[in-house]
């Protein structure tokens, strides 16, 4: 029953699926517990994930047989992705990117990234972001299938979920405020609570390989470590340890190299 509970304050935190009412009181809050919620972030991603695909799948089945009909799921499910996230993520990347962008110094560009509103950095940053998913969505269900990308969609929730876990594991925390998104959860990260992560996401990828045993999940995978690892580079470099904003790039970061890894490993067209 305490796993559950931390679970639904990890969906109630990182997406807007309402956790109100008697469940929210039984369910209770604390920010012991909510750092304890870590261990399920890629629990999050199967929510997100498998909701979003079933979204992208459903709109490939309902429209008609034509070119454009990838264009239109991959974005209404990335429409719907967003709402259903309230962009926490994608808030992160246009912080960051504006933060390193906007300055070379350490303290200046912390002091840029808290800022609410988005400069010209932040806002390429996600047009170009969204643009390379919903681009990549196209891709792969032209290449391998409607079904192959839907599944893709899901393991790939699940799998940027997880990458984050290994930053705020291995990194300290920067940009201390009362208002920082990641204070809650970066005072430390279990072992345990990095291994339960590692189980989501394992189950999640059994799941995966189950479905479709013959695609190039491992390279995917690859290529979503490749994303977590040049951003960990990058945090390390530019700002000596993470931020909220941080942790929501490199979820970023990791889901785009593994549509990229993805993609890549298919066959070419003949």
């Amino acid at each position: 029953m305490t796993a559950l509970r931390h679970f639904l304050i990890a969906v109630q935190f990182f997406t807007r699926i309402p956790v109100t009412g008697r469940l929210a009181d039984w369910v209770g809050f604390s920010p012991a517990m909510l750092r304890a919620s870590s261990a399920h972030f890629p629990g999050v991603g199967w929510v997100v994930g498998g909701l979003t695909a079933g979204v992208f799948y459903g709109c490939m089945l309902a429209l008609p047989a034509q070119p454009a009909a990838p264009w239109v799921a991959a974005l209404v499910s990335t429409v719907f992705g967003v709402l259903l996230t309230g962009a926490f993520h994608e808030d992160g990347l246009a912080d960051l990117v504006d933060g390193l962008g906007g300055s070379l110094n350490r303290e200046r560009a912390l002091d840029i990234m808290k800022d609410s509103r988005v400069g010209t950095y932040g806002a390429l940053a996600l047009v170009l972001g969204v643009g390379a998913k919903v681009a990549l969505l196209v891709l792969l269900a032209q290449a391998g299938g409607a079904w192959l990308a839907a599944v893709a969609l899901f393991a790939a929730h699940v799998t940027s979920r997880l990458m984050p876990l290994f930053v705020i594991r291995t990194l300290a925390h920067v940009g201390d405020t009362p208002q920082s998104k990641s204070k809650p959860l970066a005072e430390s990260i279990s072992g345990v609570a990095l291994l339960s992560g590692l189980l989501w996401w394992a189950l999640a990828m059994a799941l995966v390989w189950w479905l479709l045993p013959g695609a190039p999940w491992i390279q995917a995978v690859a290529g979503a470590l490749v994303g977590l690892a040049w951003m960990w580079r990058l945090l390390r470099r530019r700002l000596q340890g993470f931020t909220g904003d941080g942790l929501g790039a490199t979820q970023q970061v990791s889901e785009v190299g593994f549509y990229v890894a993805l993609a890549l490993s298919l066959p070419a067209a003949a």
